[in-house]
């Protein structure tokens, strides 16, 4: 292998080590008779530099020295063709490719040579134009996350947020899950709350609703569910590029400001606590002065945005509609999002079908109906239907002593005493 070293020179400064004034002075003070030491006690200069001054004659005032070393102009531009290239931005990988092109280059001398491009380049990438969208045109969509206390338990809230894209209007919904139903459930809230529906959503590349991109067009495609949902509603979805999540920068910024503005470190007694209080908190952040717009975003929207949104759609078709296989415990409950709905005991170990709908949760045995509930949003909670005991020697409900309450070496008698029976 060639090396080309000709493809790397030095570069070469005039560097002033001392200013003339001080050369001259120590050239004056040696014409005295003093001495190197005495010379540089005297002019504030390390005695070997004194002495370096002295034998350097009448051309001491300035001396030449190289500069750091640099790749010659063509080379520069290879490497950079590199790094945007097959080295995805690795110097090291750059390094490799030049050294098999005949180029031999230290690492820190490339890295030195290539850090203008790369400060460019990322400079290009994350600076954003921002887009402004005309009145009722788009609503960003997103979920964040965050551990809220709920009955004194920290529970992972799922926090799904939209935000109109002129008027800034917010919509905040709490849920235990990310699942497809949460994000259709907070969408038709969203629809709701602002009264109409915008001829556009902005999402992510979230996977309970996107399955894939078409190799050929790059299109995302929705999950048919949720496709048919956008239809049913008369919106259309459009998906932001992978890794371009600044693409909908106004619902990252509400997804912030509802966790640090909306729950900060609030602790709620129970989880219709929490939607209560985001319900309340909603119409307080639409009626702040927006960072951007300089105003009201509810002003906004009621002077340009709202006779822009489409009417709802008369009868809509179920946001929720999800049916699971489930396995009756032995203690007569169905699992469900973290909450149990009860069954009757008839059912103890058998398989069933729950629906799950968007106000009630419902039990079939294959085609008949063996428990309906009204649905619960409150995390590790029971919901019970009584009768579903019947016939049972003993009731749940009827153990309400924490075993903890029972004294050691408790009997049978103390058994006996908790639960009502005879020794």
């Amino acid at each position: 292998m060639v090396r080309e070293m000709a493809t790397m020179a030095p570069r070469r400064a005039e560097v002033s080590m001392l200013v003339p004034e001080v050369v001259r002075q120590i050239r004056q003070l040696r014409a005295l008779g003093w001495g190197a030491k005495r010379i540089a006690g005297q002019t504030g200069v390390a005695r070997a530099t004194v002495r370096r001054y002295l034998r350097g004659g009448t051309g001491a005032e300035t001396q030449r020295r190289p500069g750091a070393w640099t790749l010659e102009q063509s080379a520069q531009v290879l490497a950079t063709e590199l790094l945007d290239g097959p080295a995805e931005g690795n110097a090291v990988v750059v390094r490799r490719l030049l050294r098999e092109r005949g180029v031999e280059v230290p690492l820190r001398t490339l890295q030195r040579v290539l850090m203008p491009h790369r400060r460019a380049r990322r400079a290009a990438e994350v600076a954003t134009v921002r887009y402004e969208t005309a009145p009722g045109h788009q609503l960003q969509i997103d979920f964040g996350e965050k551990l809220v206390s709920i009955g004194g338990v920290p529970v992972r809230v799922h926090l799904f947020v939209g935000v109109l894209g002129y008027s800034r209007r917010l919509y905040v919904r709490a849920s235990l899950s990310q699942r497809q139903d949460d994000w259709r459930e907070g969408l038709a809230g969203a629809f709701r709350q602002f009264g109409g529906v915008p001829q556009t959503l902005l999402l992510d590349n979230a996977g309970a609703l996107v399955v894939g991109r078409d190799r050929a067009t790059s299109q995302a495609r929705l999950h048919p569910a949720f496709e048919a949902f956008c239809k049913d509603w008369s919106v259309e979805a459009r998906v932001c590029q992978p890794y371009r999540a600044r693409t909908k920068g106004k619902t990252e910024a509400g997804v912030g400001y509802a966790k640090r503005n909306g729950l900060a470190g609030l602790s709620f007694s129970s989880f219709a606590a929490l939607q209560s209080h985001l319900s309340g908190w909603m119409v307080e952040a639409d009626s702040r002065i927006h960072g951007t717009t300089r105003e009201r975003p509810q002003d906004r929207f009621d002077r340009d945005e709202r006779s822009a949104l489409r009417p709802l759609p008369a009868n809509p078709l179920p946001v929720t509609q999800r049916r699971l296989s489930r396995r009756v415990a032995i203690d007569c409950f169905v699992d469900v999002d973290t909450v149990r709905y009860s069954a009757p005991h008839a059912f103890v170990r058998r398989p069933v079908e729950v629906l799950v709908a968007e106000e009630e949760v419902v039990i079939f045995d294959g085609t008949e109906v063996v428990a309906r509930h009204r649905r619960s949003f409150e995390p590790h909670t029971r919901v019970v239907i009584p009768s579903h005991f019947d016939g049972l020697w003993r009731r749940p409900e009827e153990v309400v002593v924490p075993l903890a309450t029972l004294p050691a070496g408790r009997t049978l008698a103390d058994y006996a005493a908790v639960i009502g029976g005879a020794p």
